[in-house]
């Protein structure tokens, strides 16, 4: 019976090795194929012909997005749609944007965008409380010039201005008055990608807001950004969070996101906002298509 047990035993045991050994390699199988997709699909993104600079593959934000990819190349273009809502506590306000972006020559990119922001009410405000009114936010010129892409360092840098001319609201159109003041934004940008996958970003700037007849106001702002990209794509999930310092008043927003390809030249983003500080706190919603018609590669 003894000797018979240890038969049992060792068959158990050359049993279970087998299987553990089968899901190791499997699982280095899967993990060595992950590898060779992200190589493949890398090479190609980053390909460099003849007449182009070198470029890296960095994840973008979707909520505070760059004026066109660091490191952009000549020709590149990009359609954007965004809708988004925000709980006022009373009342809704729901934002609107159309932008078109695209890149002249290498790495100098341009961007116009036209917001619109809509509040509807929610049965009664209370007496303390005032809805907004609609308006078209305002036309919004940019431009930003990736100055580094190191491709040894996996890293980007660029510097941008953005210049906002804001409308008055909507009710006040026709009344002979159109602008109602200037919004100056310069900004940094710094990217890195760790590996083939995981990816970080800075963007950060003073913005001067200057309304006619009033004196400027001054906010800085600070966003930082970690994405993981899913190998093979530019599929991702992530995290940006928003950070403005206004008038000795720290405003933060985590914003988890995540990016999924439609099709070769079409993705959606989508984005959840949760703040963290600030006097109106109130959760938000976010959803982003981005359209880059005649993109191609490796999918």
């Amino acid at each position: 019976m003894k000797n018979i047990s240890k038969g049992i035993m060792l068959c158990l045991l050359l049993c279970i090795t087998k299987i553990a050994y089968s899901q190791v390699s499997e699982a280095e199988s899967a993990k060595q194929e992950r590898v060779e997709l992200d190589s493949i699909f890398l090479a190609e993104f980053e390909e460099t012909k003849a007449t182009q600079k070198a470029k890296v593959l960095h994840a973008e934000p979707l909520y505070i997005d760059l004026i066109r990819d660091l490191g952009a190349r000549k020709g590149e273009k990009e359609w954007n749609v965004g809708a988004g809502m925000t709980d006022k506590r009373g009342f809704d306000e729901y934002e609107l944007l159309v932008e078109y972006e695209w890149a002249p020559i290498d790495r100098l990119g341009f961007e116009v965008e036209l917001p619109v922001t809509i509040f509807s009410t929610r049965g009664d405000l209370s007496q303390n409380l005032e809805r907004p009114s609609n308006r078209i936010e305002s036309l919004k010129l940019a431009t930003q010039w990736s100055f580094l892409v190191s491709e040894k360092a996996r890293t980007s840098l660029a510097v941008g201005y953005i210049h906002e001319f804001e409308f008055v609201d909507l009710n006040k159109m026709g009344r002979g008055e159109i602008f109602n003041g200037n919004v100056f934004n310069p900004f940094f940008v710094a990217a890195k990608r760790w590996g083939s996958n995981y990816h970080t970003l800075i963007y950060t700037g003073p913005r001067f807001v200057k309304e006619f007849n009033h004196s400027a106001k001054f906010a800085y702002e600070i966003h930082t950004n970690f994405h993981y990209m899913i190998p093979g794509t530019r599929n991702f999930i992530g995290l940006e969070f928003n950070k403005e310092l206004h008038q000795n008043e720290f405003i933060g927003v985590l914003r988890p996101q995540m990016r999924v390809g439609l099709a070769e030249n079409l993705m959606v983003g989508i984005v959840t906002g949760i703040p963290v500080s600030g006097a109106d706190k109130s959760m938000s919603s976010f959803i982003r298509i981005i359209y880059e018609p005649g993109f191609k590669t490796f999918h």
